[in-house]
């Protein structure tokens, strides 16, 4: 009996001492320079999160604590995984549409990262961590190598199969006409409809402005946007925007 009597107090001691740390932690996760101390993984998950939601709003180049991030994610599973997922979003809502059979019936895509992937270039430019640098990028363009994006290249060969016209509408320069049409075919896209790329006239506009325009132009010829695809929330929004649009994921740049 002696033993029993003295079990229970020792359990009840045991508890508060377990009770104390997990205070103690808790109280740490309050204190110090920042409200909350969270590693760079949870805190870049959550940039991530910021910066394809379009909360962030404009930002210029990937937080140096994140660029390791941005590489594990963009080099890993889960890009190929979110991607894989958007396009199968799209591609449910493809089949859902009822195709005229009039030629008439569009989808639209941007290309970079979206049809194609640059990850070569920006794997040797820090994963977008550094400053965007106009001339090297055409240097990496000019090349027309970079290879598809499989679940896009999946969906864009499926929707040409239903029926739908494809457009691609791209904030690259006219100048670049030849080398994108090179690198598409390369990389495994034929028969679009139209490519679509920046004029003299559409230079210094920012890019929803710019492919608002190129949209409400296919209207006005008689088109149906049913769907658009991209990387960019300038791919997407603005004036003249598609029955639904598909956002795919890219945490490296920001076009406005």
């Amino acid at each position: 009996m002696a033993s029993g009597q003295y079990l229970v107090p020792a359990s009840l001691f045991l508890l508060c001492l377990v009770s104390t740390a997990v205070s103690h932690s808790i109280i740490q996760l309050v204190s110090g320079d920042r409200k909350i101390r969270i590693d760079d993984d949870l805190y870049c998950d959550s940039w991530r999160f910021s910066v394809e939601t379009n909360d962030a709003g404009y930002w210029s180049t990937v937080p140096a604590r994140c660029e390791r991030f941005v590489q594990d994610y963009m080099t890993g599973e889960r890009y190929l995984s979110d991607s894989e997922i958007v396009a199968e979003d799209s591609l449910a809502f493809a089949k859902s549409v009822e195709i005229a059979g009039d030629g008439r019936d569009v989808w639209v895509f941007d290309i970079d990262e979206t049809l194609v992937s640059n990850l070569a270039y920006y794997e040797a430019h820090g994963f977008g961590s550094e400053a965007f640098e106009e001339t090297t990028f055409n240097s990496w363009v000019d090349l027309a190598e970079a290879p598809a994006l499989a679940p896009s290249l999946s969906l864009y060969k499926e929707l040409q199969q239903l029926g739908f016209k494809i457009f691609l509408l791209t904030g690259r320069d006219e100048k670049h006409r030849n080398v994108t049409e090179k690198n598409l075919i390369y990389a495994g896209f034929t028969n679009w409809e139209r490519l679509i790329l920046r004029r003299p006239s559409d230079e210094g506009k920012p890019a929803i402005v710019y492919k608002s325009e190129k949209r409400s132009e296919l209207e006005d010829e008689g088109y149906r946007i049913h769907g658009s695809s991209g990387d960019q929330w300038s791919d997407l929004l603005g004036f003249a925007v598609a029955t639904r649009s598909f956002k795919l994921p890219n945490p490296m740049y920001y076009i406005s």
